[in-house]
Order: structure tokens, then sequence, then C-alpha cells
């Protein structure tokens, strides 16, 4: 080096060489910045969505939630990575209302979407949860259902449902055989008035059934989200992913069943005598081993199809872990694992959702973050915070209009609190979910006139005595109405009536 400067030295005369070596420098300037630059983009890239759910899916199904018959390892071992929150609640108890209110960022009674439609006629032009992201950048798809669709009946026919269009860059359907895969099928409900029982998608029929993971609606979806993964793994993504089961039909491969077998060893919740005194007519869940014509065998057998159906899901959700390892992005991913509400399975005599008592409107939460440390969050929070958190945690602007709140603190600790109150509604029941740090209040129809519920969570966690008429608790009944009395106003207090 030094050789090659003394010869230009010799032949150059200084004038001419000083603007050489000044050339020379700022050029080598240029180019150390634009290396830096490019050190930093590469030290701090954009970090990755990976949101899963799963239809109709309770918490207590799963392992890692303290089950100790349905074991879910692959769920288990995202939640011994991430932040498990045992007090998350849905803000709509069946699939339209919710999954349009975390999509959206408001609450359903802000969009109006009580129903199973889209919200995109409410919410005009801002951008949906994932729209925000494609905004800023990122590669956005779903795979199967995100937003409401006809599942499974709709996967099955390819039709896009409630989907939003402008949320996604691709979208992907997963159809599948449903009750009509081949294997060991039955109908577990009968009509009302006795006559045959019916069949399709949204009865109580249990196939265990022929193929491998592929025949089936999920591990198509599966199939497809690895796929994704890894042709976008060199950009920002935020890829969705819904899995239809444990929706029913009950339906998956045979091995996933084995686990159950014999039904009859399968435990039924607790029957209490006069259990439905106390609960007005509005909370008596639409789905009953009543109505259902369910005796205990049909009971029984409903929980080991249910319980097969999560292990399949389970299974699904493995790959997907699998695919960010193999492409290595797991130290540049955010991993969301939830449910688009809760789900009965004969606890009071329910099945399915739509109620709003706790087995309904609570959903499994877990959000693994890279560089946050494991734990367990027992603070409140709600579906609906998910769209500002996540926007916080990936550095993009949190939108202020979101009723959502952005919970990121409570990954770092814990005991945080950001919620004093979840809520959550039912149009179908006609009825409104507070639930705080100790009670849980449901009231049927917004002047109360249908009925209400109250609970002590602490001496009653099963939801067996409605405190609701006792005298001692007449105070607490009034402040619990004020309460949502505030909450609807401030709920419908909205920019969505100005375009």
């Amino acid at each position: 080096m030094f050789s090659y400067t003394t010869n230009i030295w010799n032949a150059t005369s200084r004038t001419t060489w000083t603007k050489v070596v000044c050339g020379f420098l700022s050029v080598l300037g240029l180019a150390l910045q634009h290396s830096l630059a490019a050190g930093a983009d590469q030290s701090s890239p954009k970090v990755n969505v990976l949101f899963i759910i799963s239809d109709d899916l309770t918490s207590t199904a799963l392992s890692c939630y303290g089950n100790r018959v349905c074991q879910t390892p692959n769920i288990d071992s995202l939640a011994a990575q991430g932040t498990r929150f045992t007090r998350a609640y849905c803000q709509g108890t069946y699939c339209g209302p919710s999954r349009a209110s975390f999509m959206s960022g408001y609450y359903p009674h802000a969009t109006g979407v009580l129903d199973y439609t889209n919200p995109r006629p409410a919410i005009g032009d801002r951008a949906t949860w994932s729209q925000h992201f494609l905004q800023h950048g990122y590669y956005a798809a779903r795979v199967s259902k995100i937003f409401h669709m006809g599942v499974p009946i709709g996967i099955e026919e390819g039709s896009d449902g409630a989907d939003d269009p402008d949320s996604w860059v691709e979208r992907f359907n997963s159809q599948g055989p449903e009750w009509r895969a081949a294997g060991e099928g039955e109908t577990l409900e009968g009509n009302p008035d006795g006559k045959k029982p019916v069949v399709g998608g949204n009865t109580f029929v249990v196939v265990e059934a022929d193929g491998d993971d592929l025949a089936h609606s999920d591990g198509r979806t599966a199939a497809k989200a690895v796929e994704l993964i890894a042709q976008h793994r060199h950009e920002p993504f935020f890829i969705a992913v819904g899995f239809v089961r444990p929706h029913v039909p009950f339906v998956a491969p045979k091995p996933y069943f084995e686990p159950f077998l014999p039904y009859d060893r399968l435990v039924l919740p607790e029957k209490v005598l006069g259990d439905w005194d106390d609960i007005p007519p509005a909370g008596i869940n639409y789905k009953t081993s009543k109505n259902m014509q369910m005796d205990e065998r049909r009971q029984r057998k409903a929980i080991g199809g249910y319980y097969a159906s999560v292990a399949y899901m389970d299974a699904q959700v493995g790959k997907l872990l699998n695919a960010l390892k193999e492409n290595d992005l797991e130290d540049n991913t955010i991993v969301i694992f939830t449910s688009d509400h809760g789900y009965h399975l004969g606890e009071h005599d329910f099945w399915a959702k739509v109620s709003l008592h706790e087995e309904s409107a609570k959903v499994p939460l877990i959000v693994k973050v890279p560089g946050k440390s494991p734990a367990v969050c027992e603070s409140l929070t709600e579906l609906l915070d998910l769209y500002p958190t996540t926007a916080s945690l990936c550095g993009l602007e949190v939108p202020s209009r979101l009723q959502g709140k952005d919970i990121s603190a409570m990954l770092d600790d814990p005991k945080y609190v950001v919620r004093n109150t979840a809520f959550s509604v039912s149009a179908q029941a006609g009825g409104f979910l507070l639930r705080d740090d100790r009670w849980a209040y449901i009231q049927y129809a917004e002047d109360a006139s249908e009925g209400i519920e109250l609970f002590d969570m602490q001496t009653d966690p099963l939801q067996l005595t409605n405190l609701a008429e006792h005298p001692a608790h007449k105070t607490r009944v009034a402040g619990f109405q004020q309460q949502l009395e505030e909450k609807l106003s401030e709920v419908r207090h909205n920019d969505l009536d100005r375009q």
C-alpha cells in the first residue's frame, strides 16, 4: 500500500494528488455510510407476525391450561416460550362479531357487526389490523378463516364469506370433506321434535376419518402456511392462519381419536340439581343437552370428538412453529395463538358458544415475542388489544382511533394492569358481560329487562350461584349497571360517523 501511494505521489502533482485523495475519501465516506445503514437494517429488521387462530376453542381443552386428558404439546411449547394469558376475553361470543371486532379494531357495537357480516361498510377506508401492516411494507396474507367464513360449509364451497379483500395481498381457502369424510361417523344431536337426526356443518357430528392430515381442511391450511413462511422469509410478513377445528363437525384422522377411546371413560362436568333455576331464560344457552337430545353416552362422545379435533389442530400448529425454526425466523417473529371465543363442553348442561358465561367468553391467548421472557399473566385483556399491541411491538404507528389497548407492557411485567374490566357481548342472547378482577356481571337487554347475573369468581369460579338478586349485592349490581351504561356510551362514541 505504501509503495503504491509513493508511486502515485511521484507521478502526480501535489494539487492533483490532493484532489484525488479528497475524492477518494469522499467516496469512501459515502460507502461507509451506506454500509453502516445496511448493517443497521440487518441488525434491526422489521419483526414478522404469525397470527394463529383456532375456531371454537376453550382454553380448558389445552394441557398448558390444565387439561390432563387432552394433550397439546405444540401449543404447550409455544406457551413455555411466550406469555400465557389466563384472563383474556373475546368481544363477541360467536364467530362473526368477534372476528370483525379484533380485525377492525372496534367493539361490535361500534361497527354494528353483531352478525356474520364484514366491518368494511362501517369502517370505510380505515385500516384493519393486517391492512395496517400491509400499509407499512408488510406482505399480508390469510390462510383459511380469519374474518368470518361459512366454515365449514363455506370453505367446502370455496366461498370467501365475509372476508375483506383489502386486508390481504393474498388469501387462500382450504377445502375439506368435513362431515362427508370417509370413516366412522355419528350424528350426536337430534331434532327437537324427535325426528331423524340432522347432519351438516353446524351440527354435533363425530367422524373418525380415514386419510392423513392433508385429507382435511386444517392439514391443507398448515401446508399452505408453511409454504408462505418459506416463500416470504426474506421480507416482513403478517401471515394469519385460521384453523377450523375444533368447530363442529368434530372431524379428524382416526389416530387422533385413540387417546380418548373408549369414550365411556371420559368424565362429564358435574350436573348440579337446579342449576338453571337462578339463570334468566335469556341466559340458557341455545344448545343444551336437553334440546339436542344428547344422552350421557353421546355427551361423552362429543367431548372425545372435540378433544380429537383439538389434538389434530395442535399438530398443525406444530408444523407452523417448525417452519419458523427451519427458516431461521424464530428470533424475528411474533407468534400469537388464540381462539375467536370459548366453548361449553357440558358445563351447566350447555354446549357450544353464544353464552356469556366464563367457558364461552374467555379465550386462550399466548403471545411469544422475541427477546421477552416466558411468563403467565393473570391481568385482564381483550382480543381487541392485539391490533394496537402488535403495531407497538413492531414499531409501527398505533392509530389513536383504535378501541383496543396496547398491552405490550404486560409482556415485560405480567402483573402490569391495563384494564380494570373486560367487556363482551352476545347479540343472540341479547346480553353483555363485564368481568373485573373478582366479579362477573351479565345483563340481558340494555335496560336489564331480560334479567341479570352476578358471580363471585373467587368463591364460585364455576358460576353456580347467581347473586344478582341478593340484597347484600344491590349496590354492587347498581354499580355494574352504571359501568355498563358508560361502557356502551364509550363504545358507541367513535369516529366511524366521520369519513
